[in-house]
């Protein structure tokens, strides 16, 4: 299988006043095509860092971050931008979604900034991708009129409308009640295993991590586990 995601000696360093506090250690990592893969670790453990570098927000100090085999620390801002509009879906644990925008218009937004798409074609892949999620009486509807758990999938929607190669989860479930963390992370797997869309979680959350296929393991910034998860039953 093909690596789309490869960490090679990732080390990450932020200035603290006087002080320079290493957020990740040489990191060594391939993710393959279609892995439901978790990163795990307690708060200060540097998950949410290396989302953030593999999502190109930031860049190693040193060390390469490899997307579909192109170092991201060579790319230019605008190579950077391509890359997070066209490769990656974003789903954050506050959802991130426009007040003022509908449904339709929140999960459209991605594809207005892409450019390049007819109003028809954003119409079909809108109106497609909401079905999938179930949100299709939604479709109106502002946020602020919306469960916790709609809103995610309004997130998972506008997430894969762009049909990503990758998408990135930063505890996808922490706002979520157990009943509808478990809906949300079940139609993630189902958009996985039909789509062979590669996911990629940052959490500690023991449900998310029970659905995985792997299981990544930081400890104060250093990989201390890389195997596979045990199939949920």
């Amino acid at each position: 299988m093909t690596a789309v995601v490869e960490a090679k000696n990732v080390v990450k360093d932020y200035p603290l006043g006087n002080l320079v506090v290493r957020a990740l250690h040489g990191i060594d990592l391939a993710i393959e095509v279609g892995e439901f893969t978790t990163i795990a670790g307690p708060s200060g453990s540097g998950k949410t860092t290396l989302l953030n570098l593999i999502g190109c927000v930031d860049i190693p100090t040193s060390g390469q971050i490899l997307i579909g085999g192109k170092s991201t620390s060579s790319l230019s801002d605008r190579a950077l931008t391509a890359l997070r509009l066209h490769k990656l879906g974003f789903i954050f644990q506050s959802f991130n979604l426009v007040a003022v925008l509908s449904t339709y218009q929140n999960v459209e937004f991605p594809l207005l900034l892409m450019g390049g798409l007819t109003k028809g074609e954003r119409d079909r892949r809108v109106r497609e991708i909401v079905e999938a999620v179930g949100l299709t009486a939604q479709l109106t509807q502002r946020p602020n009129e919306l469960s916790g758990g709609q809103r995610q999938r309004v997130a998972i929607a506008r997430a894969l409308v762009t049909n990503p190669e990758i998408v990135l989860a930063d505890e996808p479930t922490a706002n979520l009640d157990s009943a509808t963390g478990q809906t949300i992370l079940e139609l993630m797997k189902r958009l996985n295993q039909e789509r062979k869309t590669t996911f990629i979680f940052s959490t500690h959350d023991p449900n998310v991590m029970s659905r995985a296929t792997r299981i990544i393991r930081l400890a104060d910034g250093k990989l201390v586990d890389d195997g596979r998860a045990p199939k949920a039953a």
